[in-house]
């Protein structure tokens, strides 16, 4: 049975279904850099779409409600004339992403942690590049992980271990829904 599994897993690195994460998928994944980010201000429905063109390669999704939720709680600022700009749009990606591995209010905690040592784009691009790194490795597409940043602090240490974890989640994600796909064929 565990080497069905095993075989499984490694089809899952070739395939991909609708609810699932292929190889080729996280081969292409690049979520855009702080300074790729429209700063010109998108609306909610904007805003929604323009995060989950990006995040849905790796299986996640944002919402508008999701959104308006995290703003009243305080994770991501008010937007500015119902309009999100670059710094709310790198908060609600990393949002979305952690909230698999960490709760909402430990992402708080982290973001100011974060803030306190490193300015938002330069957090959010450690952010971008680490899960990017990590992915790749979790899906076999290099025998290492790389070292990211020059840097070495609690909360990049944090934020690396959160990564880590989604990388995990992603991929044992992938690896189950194949599972249970060749079991109903």
């Amino acid at each position: 049975m565990l080497d069905k599994f095993v075989n499984i897993c490694i089809i899952s690195r070739m395939k991909s279904t609708k609810n699932n994460v292929s190889v080729e998928s996280v081969s292409g994944f690049r979520l855009p850099r702080f300074n790729e980010i429209p700063d010109v201000g998108l609306y909610l429905e904007q805003t929604t779409k323009y995060i989950n063109t990006y995040l849905e390669p790796i299986g996640f999704e944002i919402t508008s409600s999701m959104i308006r939720n995290y703003v009243k709680m305080g994770l991501v600022k008010n937007p500015e004339q119902k309009q999100y700009f670059v710094d709310h749009i790198g908060h609600l990606i990393a949002i979305t992403v952690l909230k698999n591995v960490i709760s909402l209010e430990n992402i708080s905690v982290l973001f100011v942690n974060q803030q306190k040592v490193y300015s938002d784009p330069v957090a959010y691009d450690y952010f971008c590049m680490e899960l990017e790194n990590m992915l790749s490795f979790q899906f076999g597409l290099k025998d290492s992980v790389d070292k990211i940043g020059n840097s070495s602090s609690v909360e990049k240490k944090m934020l690396r271990s959160a990564i880590i974890a989604v990388s995990h989640i992603i991929y044992l994600e992938s690896c189950f829904s194949n599972a249970i796909s060749e079991d109903e064929t």
